[in-house]
């Protein structure tokens, strides 16, 4: 099990291979009633979307942290595994992502609460239509989804700035000194 998640982290192809028959099955789930091309269609569209952001993130935080985006998947494992590096010039490059990835975290937080809003102002909306309507069960389940995938993202959040909290006092708080080189 290791190996499969060392492996997904690090390859935006097994990522891929992932997502491709997820987001397959949700299209058709959704658009039961059209042909089984468009959720091929749908499919890959989505999956291509998902895979140009995560390699256009990737490729920002290996910007920053002065490393090839390979190699950011790595340093990432090890942030969530909690292994401070030895060798000074890789701490160096680890300080250096620690630090992009809490200032990004810390600049999305003002956006946090107008997401959630806007989630709840939909799921509201939606069980005064079914109220409306006289049908319950569809606004019911997608406000309980909304009330868990919000509860997951509350928890998600903390658990990565814990990590990257915990990461960047291991390293010795930020870094000031050392300029990141552009690959």
């Amino acid at each position: 099990m290791h190996a499969l998640r060392r492996r997904l982290a690090g390859s935006l192809i097994a990522q891929a291979a992932l997502l491709f028959p997820l987001a397959v099955g949700i299209a058709a789930l959704f658009r039961r009633h059209e042909h089984p091309l468009v959720w091929v269609i749908n499919g890959a569209f989505y999956t291509a979307v998902g895979m140009a952001s995560a390699a256009v993130q990737r490729r920002k935080y290996s910007r920053k942290a002065g490393v090839e985006p390979g190699r950011v998947a790595d340093l990432n494992l090890k942030i969530r595994h909690r292994e401070v590096p030895r060798d000074p010039e890789e701490r160096t490059v680890m300080r250096r992502l620690v630090d992009a990835e809490l200032e990004q975290m810390r600049r999305s937080k003002r956006w946090v609460p107008y997401s959630m809003g806007l989630l709840g102002l939909v799921a509201v909306g939606l069980l005064a239509l079914g109220v409306a309507s006289g049908s319950l069960t569809f606004p019911l389940v997608f406000a309980a989804a909304v009330i868990a995938f919000v509860c997951w993202m509350f928890w998600m959040r903390r658990r990565s700035m814990d990590r990257l909290h915990h990461m960047e006092a291991a390293l010795g708080g930020r870094n000031e000194e050392v300029p990141a080189s552009h690959v």
